[in-house]
């Protein structure tokens, strides 16, 4: 029997890319796996796969960045299931790439809001409903460009070095609090919309799936990893 067998997960970013990889995967393995995007369209067509090869799934369409969105999932959650055994916390916004005195402040706002306090939100959140698990479980995706600054990568990576930095000081806190472990995953290069947009010029077939990232965070789930585990996707 599956590590997932009658979990509870919830993905945001699931409407696409990675994020609806590891949906896919995480329901195949048995988990009952809440979808959150933007738009509802493209959460139902992963819903749809999901319920065609026998998986559970519940789609929730909101925006992270609104101001309650987080706090009402969180109460639909805690008033059906009373817990949340896995989040994974893959939406993310690259925003525009370029210079960083050019880096245009509504954006930077924008990009800050999603990639940082939204991801803060959740955690506050669904703190409680994550504790309340026996076996939770919280993977942040990340980028290479979080930890090694790169050009014109400025405002990206300055969002992905801030998430990293306030997912670790919550694993160190929760550390002898609860059963919950936290894990940092550096997808690499992935076949994704994301992808395509920072290098429009790249050839998509050198990259590998999505769902060879969902894979290996699947397998990351079911190792009992330590807390604050770093995993590079290569």
């Amino acid at each position: 029997m599956s590590e997932m067998q009658g979990r509870i997960a919830l993905v945001t970013g699931a409407s696409r890319g990675i994020g609806a990889a590891i949906a896919e995967r995480l329901a195949a393995d048995g988990a009952h796996v809440i979808l959150t995007a933007r738009t509802a369209k493209d959460l139902e067509t992963v819903e749809q796969r999901i319920f065609e090869v026998g998986g559970n799934a519940t789609i929730a369409p909101l925006d992270l960045a609104e101001a309650g969105s987080i706090d009402r999932l969180a109460t639909a959650v805690r008033e059906r299931w009373g817990r949340l055994d896995t989040l994974v916390m893959n939406a993310a916004m690259l925003g525009t790439l370029t210079p960083v005195p050019m880096i245009d402040a509504a954006e930077f706002n924008r990009v800050l809001t999603l990639n940082v306090l939204a991801q803060q939100a959740l955690i506050s959140s669904f703190d409680d409903l994550l504790r309340a698990s026996e076996i939770g479980r919280m993977i942040v995706l990340t980028s290479s460009v979080g930890a090694r600054p790169r050009a014109y990568w400025g405002a990206y990576g300055a969002s992905k070095a801030a998430l990293e930095n306030l997912a670790l000081s919550y694993a160190e806190e929760v550390r002898n609090l609860s059963s919950l472990r936290i894990a940092i995953v550096d997808p690499g290069r992935t076949r994704t919309a994301m992808r395509a947009k920072a290098y429009p010029g790249e050839d998509p077939a050198t990259l590998k799936l999505p769902s060879v990232v969902a894979d290996q965070i699947a397998e990351l789930l079911s190792s009992g990893f330590e807390t604050g585990h770093r995993l590079v996707i290569d």
